[in-house]
């Protein structure tokens, strides 16, 4: 676990008085902070920052902060940061002493007091006009992850040929190697649950380039929704990142994450989505189980109804009840108890089984009860009933032993 990096300096944000646009504007409940990491960037910074300010404070439909992290620049750039920060309201700016993106993106998320955080590259070469696309998902509780990328067909890309190759190839090795389901690692255009992100970056070593990359593959591992946007992206002729050697470092970070994966590194609590405010408790998982629990039955009437066509009636039961228990339990997992990702799922599964002999048992015995000259209308009618039953066993199993939180130190939402 990394501790906080130390601020050496802090601007705060502007008095708002060049900017009566803002204090006229409607009161907005819900705040995003966008982090623009920066080291010797004074040549651009103003500019830069002047036009996503102009741009957030003229479209975007939520408060926003924007905060200027100086990481250890040894040029003008942190002079200009608190020019603007004392010029516009709702930016800051805050100054490291050492170098590297990710340490100076951990130091502001961790403190941060939004409900979203988010970055984006100094040169502005991903377009602005995907920003809210990039953030509504989060703040709505669809999502917990969301990334710009460069590598879908909806993307517009103005980038030279090697840097092309490099970054395919590296988000190949990602997928091949890793089992990574995102497609663009590296654009610098990324946000965040606030939440979130604080869970999962006690556990990011990186601080530097590969450090986007360990944060995506760790929310991956956690069973986390990553929302990715189609940007438009002009490559910023004038980038000074070296190129060989970010790839070594990358390198050496997915030998290092591949070998915690392997090794079982232990999972970090993460916060559920909506759980601001929305509260998974009985209630709302009664509501849950009861929707799935209608589809259940209605699927399986159907399959029973099918198959006592060509099978016995404790036969249909049994395959009717079998396929329909499994895809109960995998749907309660995901939506009643709030448990995604892939561990775990085989356990859950396989206790599942229990509730399934439960349900049964309690079926079969209601077609023992009934005399041979029952039509089939009657037992489908007899084993429903007794599905029914065996649903609110179901239900008390698998939320006090399957899907427990102290099983495992709390559900991934």
């Amino acid at each position: 676990m990394k501790a906080d990096e130390q601020l050496t300096g802090v601007h705060p944000g502007g008095d708002g008085r060049s900017s009566a646009r803002l204090a006229q504007a409607p009161p907005r409940t819900r705040l995003v902070e966008v982090v623009v990491p920066v080291h010797n960037e004074e040549r651009v910074l103003a500019d830069s920052v002047r036009k996503l300010y102009d741009y957030l404070a003229a479209t975007f439909p939520y408060a926003f902060r924007i905060t200027i992290a100086d990481n250890a620049s040894t040029d003008a750039t942190w002079a200009v940061a608190g020019r603007l920060a004392g010029a516009l309201p709702q930016v800051r700016a805050v100054r490291l002493d050492r170098k590297g993106r990710g340490r100076a993106l951990r130091a502001v998320w961790s403190r941060s007091d939004a409900d979203v955080v988010a970055y984006m590259d100094v040169d502005l070469s991903t377009g602005l006009e995907a920003f809210l696309p990039l953030v509504a998902p989060l703040l709505s509780g669809h999502s917990d992850v969301a990334i710009g990328t460069r590598l879908s067909k909806g993307s517009t890309v103005v980038r030279g040929p090697k840097r092309e190759f490099i970054s395919r190839v590296y988000n190949l090795l990602l997928r091949g190697t890793l089992g990574a389901r995102f497609s663009d690692a590296q654009c610098g255009f990324k946000a965040i649950r606030a939440e979130v992100a604080q869970a999962l970056l006690p556990a990011v070593e990186d601080e530097e380039w590969f450090f986007d990359t360990e944060l995506l593959l760790l929310a991956e591992r956690h069973g986390l929704r990553i929302h990715e946007v189609p940007v438009d992206w002009v490559d910023d002729p004038d980038s000074r990142v070296d190129i060989v050697r970010t790839a070594l470092d990358d390198l050496k970070g997915m030998w290092r994450v591949a070998r915690a994966a392997l090794s079982g590194a232990a999972r970090v609590p993460v916060p559920a989505r909506g759980a601001k405010g929305k509260p998974r408790g009985l209630a709302r998982q009664l509501l849950s189980f009861a929707g799935i629990g209608v589809i259940s039955t209605l699927a399986y009437v159907v399959l029973f109804w099918l198959l006592r066509g060509g099978l016995p009636a404790f036969a249909a039961n049994a395959v009717a009840l079998l396929v329909t228990a499994i895809a109960n339990t995998a749907a309660n997992r995901r939506f009643t108890f709030g448990v995604t990702g892939a561990a775990g799922a085989v356990r859950h599964q396989f206790e599942g089984l229990v509730a399934f002999v439960t349900g049964l048992a309690l079926t079969s015995g209601m077609l023992a009860l009934l005399p041979g000259t029952a039509s089939r209308l009657t037992e489908l009618v007899a084993v429903v009933a007794a599905n029914g039953v065996a649903t609110v066993v179901r239900f008390i199993l698998l939320r006090a032993w399957v899907f427990h939180p102290r099983r495992s130190g709390g559900p991934i939402r």
